[in-house]
């Protein structure tokens, strides 16, 4: 295995006949401290899934009903009801003078099932409550009489100090929506794109298919609804990421981007050696469930499941279908840089490394001059070479570089240290934040490792970026790690004055690890067929991410209106440039919100369609109204990155220190990818990605469609009118409407001239 050759002051002595072996103290220490460190890590976890499968009762709760059933029993009182007594009875007879013993233990086990029992109970109650979803229909600030009680009970039973996966026993199965309903709210969402005579015929085909093939279909829904806790997540999962035998780059990935104003520092390797550090806190705050539990506005918790594949996972391919492969623990990182691999330990003896020791593992490798093997340079783009493909060449590789393949995919992530610098750029702004989002979604193809969770890309400027796989879970999972790891690495770990990690350097540390390819000759080819496909497919992307400065959340909530929709709603704008008025603005956020909230009671189309498709495929079942469905063709896809720690990030001390979210590629080869965040109170900016090969998309030019509405938008509320004449007198002033906005326009300067 890789992780042999980082074994350091090994030397094992054998006698001249080798019968004996000479025993080393130091040695003989450290596999101990090994397997103490090991029987920690159980321990912690068996604690850590005991506490959570008890919640939200404690401990110490069955110690409370223990001592109050010792009490009655002293006071000769008997809660069991004689069930006690007859436990005492299956016990063994051991004299009379251990018969106090096993009345212990007799209240000890009745305690026990008791305690059981109410636990059992407690989740059941609490499952049954969180299948409430009334408090979502009511109106904004308005809140009934019975969502007040069911609000209280919420709270009654949820415990308190929750752990990460305290809920999940708790959480109600996903309700399979009624067909008829569905197939209402598709017809009702298609109306406005089609003509007359399509919207009749697809009409048509659903009256054919609810007549003929939904009940079956249903059916088969609701038996998988019994049997498993999410009728749709696995199939979603397997169907949608890991069969899609596309690449993985554009198509699946998506991207986050660092602080958009401000780099803590220029050192490349002391923002690498934080940034890693902070990485790792965060995995042993997962790994304790440190990590609160997500409540949707703060009442109803949401799944955790996948929080649990952040780390020390890789999506493996397969001819026809790829797996996850998730580890344990891991304790190094795979690191890129000129085209050349490395295996860094991030733990020692005494535990997690400093920031300051991982700075320097990191510099000594941007210190290393060594050069790339043959062909070695390229070989991460099979990652971004069609599934298939990768997964045939992947077998040839495993048998000739097992050791290598294996400290990459083993690792707890990917890094990669740029050799060119990225981000924002006072000459010109515009371009460099387009050239940013490029690097983040596609870099050049062969310098990044898809297959892995994530991988932290660390430019030579310091600036930072995450490249992130879809399968194991959605954006705001990694958006909370990366949120984390953001305010951790600036605000908790720091910069000395000269811009290094903080603390002193290890010079005991040994050199990271190089790692070897035996590249046998008939994976050349695959590698050089692989990088052309992946060139072409990142030169194909047009990537452009504009912050949008007139104005943010704060106005949208002035007037009355949910900033998500919106934000929708002028997107539908700038894509077909419809004649609006207040009202209709008004009743299309009202629709999109009671879409919204649909969709998060488990009432949504595009999942229940979804599935039913997949069992009429089981079925051989011929259905033309789901292949209707099932055909088309998404040009628009939109995504909110949330803000989910706004406690982190103090933006009125710090207002320069926001995030400016992240991207991903069109679904569509003819459409959009579209992402939006709201940067405080007062900025949103968007991140645009469309196909340079087709004719009919142009992400600069739905950049300017986006911004026009907007500001459309805002004009039609009293307020909207002065920021609306604003931005017209802007247009003729001497910024161009292609610069940046928020820095052309904007009053506000940054703090600090890393980037200028």
């Amino acid at each position: 295995m890789a992780e042999a050759h980082q074994a350091v002051g090994f030397r094992p002595s054998l006698t001249s006949d080798a019968g004996e072996v000479e025993l080393s103290a130091p040695m003989l220490q450290e596999i101990y401290l090994s397997g103490l460190r090991s029987w920690k890590r159980h321990l912690s976890r068996f604690w850590n899934d005991f506490l959570t499968g008890v919640f939200p009762a404690s401990p110490l709760s069955w110690l409370f009903l223990f001592s109050a059933i010792q009490l009655a029993w002293f006071l000769q009182l008997d809660p069991s009801l004689g069930l006690m007594e007859k436990i005492k009875e299956l016990l063994p007879d051991w004299g009379g003078q251990h018969h106090r013993l096993r009345g212990v233990l007799a209240a000890a086990l009745f305690a026990s099932c008791l305690w059981g029992a109410l636990i059992f109970t407690l989740h059941v109650a609490l499952r049954l409550l969180l299948s409430y979803h009334g408090w979502l229909l009511q109106p904004h600030g308005a809140m009934s009489s019975r969502t007040k009680t069911w609000l209280a009970l919420v709270r009654i039973f949820s415990g308190r100090h929750p752990m990460l996966f305290s809920y999940q026993r708790s959480l109600p199965r996903q309700p399979v929506p009624s067909v008829q309903d569905t197939v209402r709210k598709y017809l009702e969402s298609v109306r406005p794109v089609l003509s007359d005579e399509d919207f009749d015929w697809t009409a048509a085909l659903a009256r054919e298919f609810l007549r003929l093939q939904a009940s079956l279909l249903q059916w088969y829904l609701q038996l998988k609804s019994w049997w498993a806790s999410n009728y749709v997540s696995d199939w979603w999962e397997e169907f949608v990421y890991l069969r899609s035998r596309n690449s993985l780059m554009v198509n699946s990935n998506y991207y986050m981007m660092d602080f958009l104003y401000v780099t803590p520092t220029p050192v490349q390797a002391a923002r690498a050696g934080n940034a890693v550090h902070a990485l790792l806190l965060y995995r042993h705050r997962l790994n304790r469930q440190e990590i609160l539990p997500t409540l949707l506005m703060g009442m109803r918790p949401l799944c955790s499941a996948q929080y649990e594949k952040i780390f020390n996972t890789t999506r493996i391919p397969g001819v026809h279908k790829d797996h996850i492969r998730h580890l344990r623990d891991s304790r190094h990182v795979a690191v890129f840089h000129r085209g050349r691999f490395f295996r860094v330990g991030t733990h020692s003896q005494s535990g997690l490394l400093s920031p300051r020791a991982l700075e320097q593992q990191f510099q000594r490798i941007l210190d290393d001059l060594s050069p790339a093997c043959p062909h070695e340079e390229h070989l991460a783009a099979l990652t971004a070479a069609p599934r298939d493909m990768w997964a045939q060449v992947r077998r040839s590789l495993k048998t000739q570089a097992q050791e290598a393949l294996e400290a990459v995919e083993g690792a707890a992530f990917f890094v990669s240290l740029d050799s060119e610098p990225a981000g924002l750029t006072r000459e010109d702004p515009a371009a460099s934040l387009d050239a940013y989002a490029h690097a983040l979604l596609a870099g050049r193809g062969h310098d990044r490792w898809f297959d892995k969770s994530f991988s932290l890309i660390v430019f030579s400027n310091g600036k930072l970026g995450l490249s992130v796989e879809h399968s194991w879970a959605d954006c705001p999972i990694s958006g909370h790690m990366w949120e984390f790891t953001l305010a951790t690495e600036r605000f908790q770990l720091g910069y000395s004055a000269d811009g290094h990690c903080k603390g002193h350097p290890d010079p005991s540390l040994p050199q990271p690890q190089r790692l070897h390819w035996d590249l046998p000759d008939k994976i050349h080819l695959s590698i050089s067929l692989a990088l052309r496909g992946a060139k072409t497919l990142s030169g194909n992307i047009d990537c452009h991410v504009f912050p949008f400065s007139h104005f943010g959340k704060s106005f949208i909530k002035r007037c009355h209106l949910s900033s998500d929709s919106f934000i929708q709603m002028a997107l539908q704008l700038a894509y077909f440039r419809d004649p609006q008025c207040l009202a209709l603005f008004r009743l299309a956020v009202d629709k999109h919100q009671a879409l919204l909230k649909a969709a998060m009671s488990g009432q949504g189309v595009d999942r229940h369609l979804f599935a039913l498709y997949v069992v009429s495929q089981f079925l051989h079942l011929q259905s033309p109204f789901l292949d209707q469905v099932h055909s088309e063709q998404w040009q628009l896809a939109t995504s909110q990155i949330p803000v989910q720690q706004i406690h982190l990030f103090d933006v009125h001390s710090y207002p320069d220190y926001v995030s400016s979210g992240g991207g991903f590629g069109p679904a569509d080869d003819h459409g959009y990818g579209v992402s939006y965040i709201f940067m405080g109170d007062d900025v949103i900016t968007f991140h645009i990605s469309s196909k340079k090969s087709s004719t009919r998309t142009d992400s600069h030019r739905l950049g300017q469609h986006i911004e026009d509405a907007l500001l459309d938008v805002a004009a039609l509320f009293q307020e909207g009118q002065r920021l609306k004449r604003r931005g017209l007198a802007e247009e003729g002033s001497e910024h161009s409407r292609d610069s940046l906005h928020c820095h052309t326009r904007g009053s506000r300067a940054p703090t600090t001239a890393t980037n200028f």
